[in-house]
Parts: structure tokens; sequence; C-alpha cells
């Protein structure tokens, strides 16, 4: 018996056909880390507000916005890659 034999595989019923895919395609973090720079500095500029810092608050302000918009742009762009990939659109719903 194969290993292929020995483990079946029912896409019909599968959850989720790319459990992991962040952690094991290298090239989402790029992505994943300006979302967090994003989120970071979401709350300094809360903080810089709150503290009536206006300069400060659109420095930050305009470090998130664009770092939040590049992240998941270049989240999306890696995704249409692997949907490419399997000959799928990025829309195309697969195993949710």
């Amino acid at each position: 018996m194969t290993d292929e034999q020995a483990t079946p595989v029912d896409n019909a019923h599968t959850n989720r056909s790319h459990v992991g895919e962040g952690i094991a395609d290298g090239r989402n973090y790029p992505g994943y880390l300006l979302i967090g720079l994003a989120l970071a500095t979401l709350g300094l500029t809360l903080v810089a507000l709150g503290y009536g810092f206006r300069g400060w608050a659109l420095i930050a302000g305009a470090v998130c916005a664009v770092s939040l918009v590049l992240g998941v742009a270049a989240v999306l762009v890696e995704r249409r890659r692997v949907k490419r990939l399997e000959g799928l659109d990025l829309l195309d719903q697969e195993g949710h």
C-alpha cells in the first residue's frame, strides 16, 4: 500500500484546503508585518490625539494608512498567486 492509498483525502468535505498556508509560505510575512505595523501606529495615533499632539498624530495616522494598504495588498497579491497556481480565481471559494 502506498501513502496515497493509506490516507485518502475527501476533497468534497475538507474544511480547509490551505491550512497553515500563511505559516508555510514565507511570502506572506511582509504583508502580515505591515498590517501589524498599521495596528501599532493606530494605537500611537490615538494616544497622540488623546494628549493633543496633532503633528505626531498626523504622522502616525499617515504611516498607519499607508502600511495598512500596502500590507493588505501584499497579502492579496500573494493569495492571488497561490490561487493562480491552482488554476482558480481569487474569489473562488475552496474548502470554506
